[in-house]
């Protein structure tokens, strides 16, 4: 039934590899379901509500990514997008968390009417090769410097923006041992490494006082979601009141884009691109990302999205929804099991992301970097996602450098109409 679901075999997999992709994505961006409600509880959302609604969410988004697109991709509430949400929209604008649950609702809209009239599709395919692979290669090191940060090993200086961090510090001890055991057990090619890293890690750090078991109970009952679920429906009027475009643009803008950097940088790592560098089945994977949004603002939680964490698994071997599919179950079952995916330390998974930012590099050697015509617009999209901290923003500036190049030496035919159309609105962004 499997096979026949997924074509786990016709795909290079089996179901073990299915499995351990799915636990080992799971657990890279398990942090969501306590970190979504922390963040939007900054908004004057009910902690409880927030996490049933980022779960469920995540999980059906999830599951539609596994059925319809076949897509070991998972999805979630994003981050960056929860943060707009709560500081910008809710604290800064001083709308309600119900009106900024209305925006998201209206931004999923859009997004599924984009996507069923092709336009999100005509986009992913509209991006040039040597840009896609760009992509993967800017998200391997996003993703890294993620890593980094969740491990204490960098950390913000407002004189050179980033330093060193504190290894006098125990978090940042362990992740730095975790680094080095994920490491060692990846170079010796063991399954499950990077599932194995976080576990062993885990462990190492109770001694250590980073692995928090004091109040550690094995299962619990999930708190009533009664409180957000619908809440968005009273918020129209206060939204359409304030003024609902620069919002929705922000939403739509940042959520489109991030998904199709990930959409097609992950799928770039794990050869799914076809022979024009199309990613097949674009819009069923979109379609997913859209109703996951139109559902998470029903039941309470801001835009979802796909994430990034999904290269962990893809790095393990996960190559079909099946993997998907696992990442979805994981989810309803922590609605029981929160308390133990809580202990599991950030110090622990991000030696993994470090690593996965190191698989992700490996299409950057596919791109000419003697032809400055590719490499400058390929360069600048690496770069400008780390620098940036945005996916997106790093696809604006590769999609503007490809574009201004060849107009520039009279090469009009390279630009399709998409990318035109893409500058077009990249440039009046910046402005609006």
């Amino acid at each position: 039934m499997l096979e026949k679901l997924f074509k786990v075999e016709q795909n290079g997999s089996n179901v073990k590899t299915e499995v351990m992709a799915g636990l080992t994505t799971f657990m890279t961006m398990a942090y969501i379901i306590i970190v979504n409600p922390l963040i939007l509880g900054d908004a004057g959302m009910p902690f409880g509500a927030v996490m049933v609604a980022t779960v469920t969410s995540a999980a059906v988004a999830t599951l539609l990514m596994g059925l319809l697109a076949n897509y070991p991709f998972a999805l979630a509430p994003g981050m960056g997008l929860n943060a707009y949400f709560a500081y910008t929209v809710v604290l800064g604008m001083g709308l309600s968390w119900q009106a900024a649950l209305a925006a998201v609702f209206i931004s999923g809209v859009i997004f599924l009417l984009l996507t069923l009239t092709k336009a999100r599709e005509a986009i992913v395919n509209a991006i040039p090769l040597s840009l896609k692979l760009a992509v993967s290669a800017g998200i391997g090191l996003f993703i890294a410097l993620i890593g980094f940060k969740n491990a204490g090993i960098v950390q913000a200086n407002p004189n050179v923006l980033v330093e060193l961090g504190d290894f006098s510090q125990p978090a940042v001890v362990l992740a730095v041992i975790g680094l080095v055991i994920t490491g060692f057990l990846v170079v010796k090619k063991v399954k499950g490494s990077l599932l194995l890293g976080i576990l062993i890690t885990t462990i190492i750090g109770i001694p250590m006082g980073v692995t928090d078991v004091s109040n550690f109970k094995l299962v619990s009952m999930p708190p009533p979601v009664g409180e957000t679920f619908g809440a968005f429906t009273i918020g129209f009027k206060e939204v359409f009141t304030f003024g609902i475009i620069p919002i929705i643009f922000a939403f739509t803008f940042v959520d489109m884009f991030d998904t199709i950097g990930t959409l097609v940088g992950v799928s770039s790592k794990a050869g799914m691109l076809d022979e024009k560098g199309h990613l097949p089945k674009a819009n069923r994977a979109l379609l997913s990302d859209s109703l996951g949004t139109i559902f998470g603002a029903v039941m309470g939680t801001s835009t979802v999205t796909t994430y990034v964490e999904s290269a962990s698994g893809v790095a393990e071997g996960g190559r079909t929804g099946l993997t998907a599919l696992v990442v979805s179950g994981l989810f309803l079952l922590s609605l029981f099991f929160a308390p133990l995916v809580g202990i599991v330390p950030s110090a622990a998974t991000a030696p993994v992301l470090i690593i996965v930012g190191i698989f992700m590099m490996e299409p950057v050697m596919r791109i000419d970097f003697t032809d400055y015509l590719e490499a400058i617009p390929a360069f600048l999209a690496i770069v400008m996602m780390p620098f940036t901290f945005s996916i997106a923003e790093g696809i604006v500036f590769g999609v503007l450098a490809y574009t201004v190049l060849r107009a520039l030496i009279g090469r009009f035919q390279d630009v399709s109409l998409t990318m035109w159309v893409l500058s077009i609105l990249f440039v009046i962004r910046f402005f609006v």
